[in-house]
């Protein structure tokens, strides 16, 4: 069912100690991800964007327990796996599975391309023995769009974006219902790139997978993604299905990512919303809205208390207390009013002589 929650993050939280001194103390706390909370139903792929050092990154990790988070729940498919013990975790192992950005140091170099698929297969149980590991390694490195020639190559003998269909072959050996792609076309040409996002959304139709896929790149997050989700400083600012949140964001933030994507078309309307400073440490982020030190509308408010994340439209989320006034229609309207006032003042007849 396409409206079914397969993965529900709640309250999430994941801080990293500072220590120091001679006893190591906890100095402090780096709050990379900070509470935040989605939903990712069966089926669709939902894009996590943001700056880099937002907590993207973290987030996947912390779902797949890479990490472990500090707090808050992960259910996948109603059970909790951010606190299970490790050898209640390892059945969930097998159904998740991560396509990291960098295919030069995600493989092993000592291993072949079967090796290292083969090894995925038997530790996760997903084939029976090496007859049936070494069949399906080959139905595997075809499906991505290599050959059976690769399988007794080495990592160094391929070029990026050959890497990287290897690193999705891999991912895909457990046989996994949940993949998270983690800037996966990043160190990849542009050319090459569009190879690889057309395979994944190939492979996520063929093999009924769900994505969480994680980019700073907004145009690659919508052509892949249904939802989005967008991360600042740890937290979660707005939430929606990307052709309403393109069209039609209600925060700020979203306003000013947006605002930075190149359009060849000068005559097409733009959000007047830069972004103000650098972004806040992580160590002490700003109190009320995190954004506040950035955003061109700040008010008192935003200093002084946080703004939960609501629903503003139909499944449209938004942490802004003033969501409905900075959408996307209202500052066009504005910037257009004004326009036509400054239009009627400079034809207007002297009123001199």
């Amino acid at each position: 069912m396409a409206d079914e929650e397969f993965l529900q993050v709640k309250d999430l939280r994941k801080w990293f100690p500072i220590t120091g001194g001679i006893l190591g103390r906890t100095r402090a706390h780096v709050k990379a991800v900070n509470d935040i909370t989605f939903s990712i139903r069966r089926g669709e792929t939902f894009g996590l964007v943001g700056e880099s050092g937002s907590g993207k990154s973290t987030v996947g990790r912390c779902i797949l327990r890479l990490l472990d988070p500090t707090s808050g729940s992960v259910m996948l498919d109603g059970v909790d796996i951010a606190n299970l013990k490790p050898k209640k975790l390892k059945p969930f192992r097998r159904k998740m599975q991560i396509v990291f950005q960098d295919p030069y140091a995600s493989l092993d170099p000592r291993q072949t391309v079967k090796g290292a698929l083969v090894e995925a297969m038997r530790s996760s149980g997903a084939v029976a023995d090496a007859e049936a590991a070494t069949r399906a390694a080959k139905e595997l490195i075809q499906r991505v769009g290599l050959n059976e020639d690769h399988l007794n190559r080495f990592p160094h003998e391929f070029s990026g974006g050959q890497r990287q269909r290897i690193a999705v072959a891999r991912a895909l050996a457990t046989n996994p219902e949940f993949v998270v792609l983690d800037e996966p076309t990043s160190f990849l040409d542009v050319s090459v790139q569009a190879q690889i996002l057309n395979l994944l959304k190939a492979l996520q139709k063929d093999l009924k997978l769900t994505y969480l896929f994680i980019s700073h790149n907004l145009s690659v997050v919508e052509h892949m993604s249904d939802r989005i989700g967008v991360m600042y400083l740890g937290k979660i600012m707005e939430i929606g299905n990307k052709n309403v949140v393109y069209r039609y964001p209600k925060h700020p933030y979203t306003n000013a990512l947006l605002n930075a994507i190149p359009i060849p078309d000068p005559t097409v309307p733009r959000v007047p919303a830069m972004l103000i400073g650098d972004v806040p440490s992580a160590l002490n982020p700003p109190s009320g809205c995190v954004f506040s030190t950035r955003c061109s509308y700040v008010k008192q408010i935003c200093h002084d208390k946080e703004p939960p994340l609501r629903e503003v439209a139909e499944d449209q989320f938004s942490a802004c207390h003033f969501s409905e006034e900075f959408s996307f229609e209202t500052v066009i309207s504005k910037v257009q009013q004004a326009e036509t006032k400054r239009g009627n003042a400079a034809g207007a007849p002297s009123s001199s002589g």
